[in-house]
């Protein structure tokens, strides 16, 4: 594997890995996330990171095979230039349903 894109999948593990650290000792509850201004600009930025490095990812090999990195780009484009447009919910969803299978993948691919 090309070491950018080696380094690239890197850089999405760790920003996936810097999202659970938030919640290691605690659960992932809605509600505190919502009111918890930090944790929310932390999370958007680690996204902002996966969806660049997918990004990057894609122009150095177009045939890459990652799961919805389309979607993973359009949400770091939206977050990046739709700030005002952002949703907790969806926000939220992409950190307990997404995260966890993109991390699962990303783990497989460094370890080939």
């Amino acid at each position: 594997m090309d070491i950018e894109i080696k380094t690239w999948l890197f850089d999405i593990l760790q920003s996936i890995n810097e999202i659970d650290s938030f919640y290691e000792n605690k659960p992932k509850i809605f509600e505190e996330y919502i009111t918890d201004i930090k944790t929310k600009r932390a999370i958007e930025r680690d996204l902002e990171i996966i969806g660049e490095a997918a990004n990057r990812i894609l122009k150095r090999d177009k045939s890459f095979k990652l799961s919805n990195v389309e979607k993973i780009i359009g949400t770091r484009n939206r977050i990046i230039h739709g700030y005002d447009k952002i949703s907790d919910d969806l926000i939220w969803s992409i950190v307990i349903n997404h995260l966890p299978r993109l991390k699962e993948e990303i783990t497989g691919l460094l370890n080939k």
